[in-house]
């Protein structure tokens, strides 16, 4: 792994708020602080260790709708970003193959041509 890749997501971890960009909109960001609120609720009435299990995760819920920022959407679309790269980089040498078959084909008729 190249230095670039190991230091990224320590970088991104000490980054402050402000500078992560938003990736939460509209009805999802609403979604997570009305899910968030009502899971930490039943956390804390619930109590013991699924409790803080709720608590927990409606936290992290209520923190993703405050900040519109999730970590792993944001993991998520730069995968898949990545594998769209490598689509479109097959698909180019799929196209380079196909014209190199073409010209061995009109190269071989024209030898079979001059030899015959």
């Amino acid at each position: 792994m190249s230095d670039s890749q190991t230091l990224r997501p320590i970088i991104e971890h000490q980054q402050p708020a402000a500078l992560r960009t938003q990736n939460v909109h509209g009805w999802e960001r609403i979604g997570s602080v009305a899910g968030g609120a009502i899971m930490a609720g039943k956390g804390l009435r619930r109590g013991g260790l699924f409790g803080l299990i709720q608590v927990a995760i409606g936290g992290m819920a209520l923190v993703r709708g405050f900040t519109g920022h999730c970590s792993m959407k944001d993991k998520l679309e730069h995968g898949r970003q990545e594998m769209n790269s490598v689509r479109t980089k097959i698909e180019q040498a799929g196209a380079e193959l196909k014209n190199l078959k073409t010209k061995a084909e009109v190269a071989a008729e024209k030898a079979v041509k001059t030899t015959g």
